[in-house]
């Protein structure tokens, strides 16, 4: 076979297809913290669709749930360690900064 018509044959590999992170029978829902607790990074931010591999309807839904536990305090708005490292770099920044007025 010649080599120009060997480039564009597809492979014969066969694809395992993964599983949905969301069974049908989930509920995605605000009281469902180990659901939920498996969409958000470890700053504590919500992952794009694409990261997920979630449907549009299923992402909403998870954005919904995750806004309301935050809401009712089920789960906190920032990650408690990048909150302390946060404050520890605005001090900083502040004494750097009375220190070039004077």
């Amino acid at each position: 076979m010649d080599k120009s018509k060997r480039l564009f044959l597809k492979s014969k590999r066969s694809f395992r297809r993964r599983l949905p992170p969301i069974q049908s029978g989930d509920r995605i829902d605000y009281k469902n913290m180990s659901l939920i607790s498996r969409f958000i990074s470890e700053q504590g931010k919500i992952l794009s669709r694409r990261v997920n591999r979630l449907t549009l309807k299923q992402q909403r839904l998870i954005t919904i749930a995750i806004k309301q536990a935050r809401i009712l305090s089920s789960l906190p708005f920032l990650n408690n360690d990048n909150e302390k490292h946060f404050e520890k770099s605005e001090s900083a920044a502040r004494t750097t900064g009375l220190k070039t007025k004077k």
